[in-house]
């Protein structure tokens, strides 16, 4: 699903160059749900952004689904994301004037994909993370675990090949936490690959597989045994 070889990366800082990734290998087969973790500065929010096609590495190769992603003028790297993945930010990025509704289906709309079959797709994703209930409301009358829930039926609307979590749980209580990660769990159970950038060990131990950067390189990358939300109610 992704194969990253030799990936680096380094920005201009003045008369300096800093190096960020100094040679990444990763791959994500379809269906893992994997954590990125690494201190400020590690590289993690610079390798989900060429994940995320929002940036492009210097040197090595990067395939999303057996697609070279390389050179991409801003409209293909456009159609690209809406193709391929699917984004769930810590400050949720909702549409403040639209309701719940809208905001699911506007990946729908950037697709061309006519009003009623983008409004009944976007309902059925806010039933699916539970608040069909709440399609009319709009961002400033849901509370932040409801946010992000929209979030996430908004990153699913356009059935996405692999899902980008950055920091999801970030602005959320451990409840809260918990309860969208139960939920990112169920998502991945019925086959959604899902990489989630996150400092947060629990939450990082919530996924199968923990990718650890220092510095700009993969210091540690193993299987966990996932721990269930279920297990932490009671936390």
């Amino acid at each position: 699903m992704i194969e990253i070889k030799d990936l680096h990366k380094s920005y201009k800082m003045g008369t300096n160059s800093l190096h960020v990734l100094k040679g990444i290998n990763f791959e994500v087969s379809e269906g893992e749900m994997v954590a990125i973790m690494g201190s400020s500065g590690s590289g993690k929010s610079t390798l989900l952004n060429i994940l995320g096609i929002l940036d492009e590495a210097d040197k090595g190769s990067y395939h999303l689904d057996e697609t070279l992603i390389k050179n991409l003028n801003e409209k293909v790297a456009a159609k690209y994301r809406n193709k391929f993945l699917g984004f769930v930010f810590q400050s949720f990025n909702l549409i403040n004037y639209k309701s719940a509704l809208d905001n699911v289906a506007l990946p729908l709309y950037y697709q061309g994909v006519k009003r009623n079959i983008r409004m009944e797709k976007a309902l059925h994703y806010l039933d699916k993370v539970g608040l069909a209930d709440w399609a009319s409301h709009l961002p400033n009358e849901l509370s932040g675990g409801q946010k992000q829930r929209v979030a996430i039926a908004r990153a699913l609307a356009s059935n996405p090949k692999v899902l980008l979590a950055d920091e999801p749980t970030g602005a959320l209580d451990s409840t809260t936490s918990y309860e969208v990660m139960e939920l990112i769990q169920e998502i991945n159970d019925e086959g959604k690959t899902i990489l989630i950038v996150t400092h947060e060990d629990d939450i990082a131990h919530m996924c199968k597989r923990i990718v650890n950067l220092k510095d700009g390189i993969i210091i540690d990358d193993s299987l966990v045994d996932q721990v269930r939300v279920k297990s932490l109610e009671n936390v």
